[in-house]
């Protein structure tokens, strides 16, 4: 028999807000620790913590894919919002199991939900905060009453393993969160969402291979051409700025200033990015979460994989105010914020 999903009650007005009301995440079993990188690449434990703090990372064995983890984290996202209900899947991934189609639909049938609107939205590391902002306008447009918002990726997939900045620095994970109506003052409810992005400078994230502008060249694919490649320095600067911009709008719109944020929740790129926008945005090292040390940069999961951790042992409390942002290839970029609710712990 054929799954179906089980839809809320169509919403009676336009929504004020969308509120969290579930959160979960997932990392493969697996760490690779900096020692288990320096056995095959020219690095190091202290190398690697120096320029990018992190000294672990979870990868995906072979046969796993970006929908395994994604099913693993909604599961846990929809068991936190107390309902399996949910009107509309969306999926931000930068490694989607095939070119095409898109993998929510696959995610969807496989958590239940066969029947729901089910699509991908591709804005690398600042794909959870877009699909904030998509989420956002489904309910309030009423094409959904209930949402499921799901961020995983492979990254290991796209990374060249002799590679080794972006080795790394590079790790797998998902996490997800549950979206529904509610009222724009109540707990959970997101803020407005400042959004931004800059194709002109494109080339400093970019798998270059695989797509049409290659297919349709006439030229075969170039050596390591399915391969992440990024320009460090330049990606380091443009970071900082617009990651500092885009929550200064965010907070501007709450009518926060920055001593009211609780805890600032950046997407995990680097820890030397993360303490550089810290000192911008004058928001002190314990007030930021993270997990980087331990978990890498996860691209647009690393912030809901961040809430779902945070929320579970307690750095994340219910009332705490939150800025939300993240900076991505694309470029691409985003902030918002949301006082954290009340959830379950079944997460």
């Amino acid at each position: 028999m054929r799954a179906t999903h089980r839809p809320g009650p169509p919403p009676t007005a336009v929504a004020g807000a969308a509120v969290v009301a579930g959160v979960g995440g997932w990392v493969p079993p697996e760490v690779v620790t900096n020692d288990d990188l320096s056995v095959r690449l020219d690095t190091s434990d202290a190398w690697i913590r120096s320029r990018t703090g992190i000294a672990a990372r979870r990868m995906a064995p072979l046969g796993t894919a970006t929908s395994d983890l994604a099913v693993e984290a909604g599961r846990r996202a929809l068991t936190s919002a107390g309902s399996p209900a949910v009107d509309a899947v969306l999926l931000t991934t930068a490694t989607p199991d095939h070119p095409s189609p898109a993998t929510a639909p696959a995610v969807a049938t496989r958590l239940g939900l066969s029947g729901a609107a089910a699509f991908d939205l591709a804005a690398t590391c600042a794909g959870f905060v877009y699909g904030l902002a998509a989420a956002s306008g489904l309910i309030a447009n009423g094409a959904a009453h209930r949402v499921l918002l799901i961020s995983a990726e492979v990254l290991s997939s796209i990374v060249d393993p002799q590679d080794r900045t972006l080795a790394a620095l590079m790790a797998d994970g998902a996490g997800a969160v549950v979206l529904r109506p509610g009222a724009a003052d109540e707990p959970g409810a997101l803020g407005r969402a400042f959004l931004g992005s800059d194709g002109a400078l494109s080339g400093l994230m970019r798998v270059s291979d695989g797509g049409s502008r290659q297919r349709k060249s006439g030229r075969p694919a170039e050596p390591g051409g399915e391969f992440l490649r990024m320009r460090g320095r330049e990606t380091f600067r443009h970071a900082v700025e617009r990651m500092a911009e885009s929550s200064g709008r965010a907070l501007e719109a709450a009518g926060w200033k920055t001593g009211d944020v609780d805890h600032l929740v950046a997407h995990q790129a680097n820890a030397r990015i993360l303490a550089a926008l810290g000192d911008r945005l004058d928001i002190p090292a314990d007030r930021q979460l993270s997990n980087i040390e331990y978990a890498g940069n996860t691209s647009s999961a690393s912030i809901p994989l961040l809430l779902a951790e945070a929320s579970r042992d307690g750095r994340l409390r219910p009332g705490r105010r939150v800025l939300l942002t993240a900076f991505g290839g694309g470029l691409a970029w985003g902030a918002t914020t949301l006082v954290w609710p009340e959830l379950s712990a079944a997460h």
